[in-house]
């Protein structure tokens, strides 16, 4: 049995000037749906009908007790305050799957595009979060994973 926590989520931010994909931590969701886009037809000579999958529109839903020194938790919070709108509103995530991880701790990684797409925010007594859902914005890019600080942060590599 895989655990949840051994999936890891990480997003492109900047810091210092540069870019850095940081985990996605203190987030109480993130839930993957594929959300698979079905061709049907029926012919007439056959009693049942046939479905094809023709493609996929991913999404991710999100929720999270935001933490005001999180980089990634202040990434959702401006584009939700700021209202952002098309590429201002478009992060990278990179999934790492920890189960995959060869004897030099490379693992295997998923990178897209997501808009990322508030729905809301203080909806909780407790903690003040944020919620919404993360839409794919472009093709999956399969990958590796490697990191040098026990996984707060990672290098991507693209496969060939």
């Amino acid at each position: 049995m895989i655990k949840r926590s051994e999936k890891l989520a990480f997003m492109q931010v900047t810091e210092n000037g540069s870019a850095v994909y940081r985990r996605m931590t203190g987030f109480t969701e993130l839930s993957v749906s594929k959300n698979p886009k079905e061709y049907s037809r029926k012919y007439i000579d056959e009693s049942a009908e046939r479905n094809a999958v023709v493609g996929y529109s991913p999404s991710i839903s999100y929720k999270m007790d935001y933490e005001p020194n999180n980089t990634v938790h202040n990434e959702f919070s401006q584009i939700s305050d700021r209202e952002l709108t098309g590429e201002n509103a478009v992060r990278s995530i990179v999934i790492v799957d920890l189960t995959t991880a060869d004897s030099n701790g490379v693992c295997n990684a998923i990178k897209r595009e997501f808009s990322i797409i508030p729905s809301a925010e203080g909806d909780d007594s407790e903690t003040y979060t944020l919620s919404g859902n993360m839409k794919a914005s472009g093709e999956i890019v399969f990958g590796t994973a490697e990191t040098e600080d026990s996984w707060q942060t990672l290098t991507f590599t693209e496969a060939e």
